[in-house]
């Protein structure tokens, strides 16, 4: 995804100044201030440190494991594998158990509800830009890299500020903005067969793993995730006692399913467990379910009004009974290898306490309706009825009418939740992590004691009947809550490189000629050339014979180098003198000033503001690959007024057509941008 080429001339400069000025798009988390979140992010980069020691120390035992044949010295290597390998193991519980902790998604409320699991972020090394950046700049645009430090300083700022975001919506729009300023870079500077040349390292979020690559797309792509992690913290965050916390808590557990079906369907062959295709697809089934979850609870506060409601009490047991379908499909996908490989263990017992606890209460909710609820008129029966599930020897049980048969039928539902109330405590208990979590075990442990309270109530001394075997709830939910992706061009971004031109013409895939600078007069009939568009503005038409024409044997009589890496051929002063415009070229400069992002009007009205002394124009013409020269000296171009090729340093070879392109590990999936037209240029009146 591409935010959309926009001129980035005087309105984009006055944006950019805007979103610095607002400064809460430009920084990250004040460490100092938000003592919380500051410490989290300490604990993090202490164990992703002692992670990567450990990492160390394990290559280099299995080197010389591999290597020596002494078994005195194989025994002793085997014995500091085995203690490095107990190292790592605790390090990956303690980050676990950090991800899981309250410091994460601590609601901001007193009230009693189950916790949510939140994401860590993915954490980074610092990246220097400036290296890569300048020499591309200078090779393929010809122009001086050092011209560009500000901009690559703003680039590097930015970044780091996205290493800290706080959890809230300034960090998601600082996070956004980042990620499309990739979007620019990418568009600008990388090309299928040429990368930027950096090395992007980022740690996975599950087991604090180091990765690297050297593909931009794997820098989108960590943000992408870092996006929706950030979502899922402000969701567990939110005080789910009140409608308006419920619904923001919806909205973001959407949204972080939106990041990551995004990030599985664009993004492939990722370096780490946690953005292959199966942990993402596990992540978006959490989220939806934690989604459920929160809406299930927000019809519980309607609850006390339709408490004696047969029919709306039914309709809770069917939404507990959706919830308790989503949570036990994201635990069968932990359970089974790969996931079940990296996934935190509290992970795992939580979902499944969760998968147990609201299948119970599914059977709480259906024993309340048929015993406390009035009575159901025989036209809703068939409704009703469809609350349960057939048997595979019935046809279907009946919802009794008689208020003694539905007793003994809700009292059958007690009796399921309760061992399903039990089952999930003893769930809770084993695991020792979810042990310290006192909220969830307020809750289950009030889910109990409220079903023992009401099965009390029916439990009669003459109660002598043949118990009854309680049926299933059928899962059903009048909202489901669908991923929904995050909206990038909210946050608008001005294109750092925006001095460059126009994305439609320089770019790393575009290789142009600059020519001139070219003196032309007026004629009696004008300068002899039409134009049309903006930004930059194109000669439609040349008039044969006129003061701008063409003169072939002089255009091509001078020499021409090649681009062999480079995006800019410069002409030599004697030919241009001689040579005119032709069709399609773009005109970026007129009398010396810069006007790859003017309009056409800024453009006519500087051509009639001509005296006699006539303009001085330089235009560049796009190249097709099959018409690139491959002979002759390149001499790179500032805007035509770079010295020296020794600025620019060595060049580099392209690689021939018919070489095979290496494949990257991490790619962007461009099938959704195919088929798309160019921006189509406005006709222009003569000047």
């Amino acid at each position: 995804m591409v935010p959309e080429d926009r001129s980035d001339g005087p309105g984009a400069g006055e944006e950019s100044a805007r979103l610095q000025a607002a400064g809460t798009v430009r920084k990250g988390c004040d460490l100092s201030t938000d003592s919380l979140h500051g410490r989290l992010q300490s604990r993090r980069a202490r164990i992703h440190q002692q992670i990567d020691r450990e990492l160390r120390m394990r290559t280099g035992a299995e080197n010389l494991y591999r290597a020596t044949s002494n078994a005195r010295v194989r025994e002793t290597v085997a014995l500091e594998l085995s203690d490095v390998n107990s190292s790592l193991q605790l390090l990956k519980e303690e980050l676990a158990g950090l991800d899981s902790s309250g410091d994460t998604g601590q609601p901001e409320s007193e009230g009693v509800t189950a916790p949510m699991i939140p994401l860590g972020l993915k954490e980074t090394k610092p990246l220097d830009w400036a290296p890569p950046l300048k020499e591309l700049i200078c090779r393929h645009f010809g122009e001086d890299g050092a011209s560009y430090e500000a901009e690559i300083r703003e680039l590097e700022d930015l970044r780091q500020a996205t290493r800290t975001p706080s959890r809230s919506k300034a960090g998601l729009e600082l996070l956004t903005a980042y990620y499309n300023q990739l979007c620019f870079l990418e568009a600008r500077f990388v090309t299928p067969a040429r990368s930027l040349g950096l090395l992007f390292h980022w740690y996975d979020s599950l087991t604090g793993l180091p990765a690297q690559q050297r593909a931009l797309a794997f820098e989108k792509g960590s943000v992408l995730f870092n996006i929706g992690a950030l979502h899922t913290q402000i969701g567990a965050r939110q005080n789910r006692s009140c409608p308006e916390g419920i619904g923001r808590a919806v909205e973001a557990f959407q949204r972080a399913a939106g990041a990551f079906s995004l990030l599985r369907e664009n993004f492939s062959h990722a370096p780490s467990p946690d953005m292959s295709p199966t942990s993402l697809s596990m992540l978006e089934q959490l989220m939806r379910a934690q989604a459920q979850e929160c809406v299930f609870e927000g019809l519980l506060l309607q609850a006390p009004r339709a408490a004696h409601d047969c029919l709306a009490q039914l309709r809770l047991a069917q939404e507990a009974a959706q919830v308790a379908a989503e949570y036990r499909l994201v635990h069968r996908t932990m359970a089974q290898p790969p996931v079940r490989g990296y996934v935190p263990f509290p992970w795992i017992t939580l979902v499944h306490v969760k998968a147990e606890h609201f299948h119970a209460l599914a059977h709480y909710h259906a024993a309340l309706g048929l015993c406390d609820g009035a009575s159901v008129a025989e036209s809703e029966l068939p409704v009703l009825e469809k609350v349960f599930l057939a048997s595979a020897e019935a046809r279907g049980p009946a919802l009794p009418q008689e208020r003694e048969e539905r007793s003994k039928l809700g009292k059958a539902h007690l009796r399921r939740a309760l061992l399903g109330q039990e089952a999930a405590l003893q769930l809770h208990a084993v695991c020792r992590a979810l042990r310290r979590e006192d909220l969830l075990q307020a809750v289950l442990a009030r889910a109990l004691q409220r079903s023992l309270a009401k099965y009390s109530e029916l439990d009669l001394e003459d109660d002598f009947h043949e118990a009854t075997e309680a049926p299933d709830i059928q899962p059903k939910t009048q909202q489901r809550p669908e991923g929904r992706t995050p909206s990038f061009s909210r946050v608008k971004v001005a294109d750092i490189f925006h001095r460059l031109g126009p994305l439609s013409v320089f770019s790393a895939k575009n290789h142009w000629r600059l020519v001139g600078p070219l003196h032309l007069s007026r004629g009696e009939g004008g300068f002899g050339f039409t134009l049309r568009g903006d930004s930059p503005v194109l000669i439609a038409a040349v008039v044969p014979g006129g003061r701008a024409a063409v003169r072939p044997p002089h255009r091509r009589a001078g020499k021409v180098g090649p681009p062999r890496g480079g995006g800019v051929l410069w002409d030599s002063p004697r030919l241009l003198q001689e040579a005119g415009l032709k069709e399609g070229d773009y005109i970026v400069s007129v009398n010396g000033q810069p006007c790859r992002w003017w309009k056409h009007a800024e453009v006519v009205a500087q051509l009639k503001g001509v005296g006699d002394e006539g303009v001085s124009l330089q235009v560049v013409t796009l190249l097709p690959a099959a018409e690139l020269p491959v002979s002759g000296d390149r001499r790179p171009a500032l805007g035509g007024l770079l010295r020296s090729q020794k600025e620019c340093g060595q060049e580099t070879p392209v690689p021939s057509r018919g070489s095979p392109r290496p494949r990257p590990l991490l790619g962007w999936n461009h099938k959704a941008n195919r088929g798309k037209t160019g921006r189509r240029l406005s006709p222009a009146p003569q000047p």
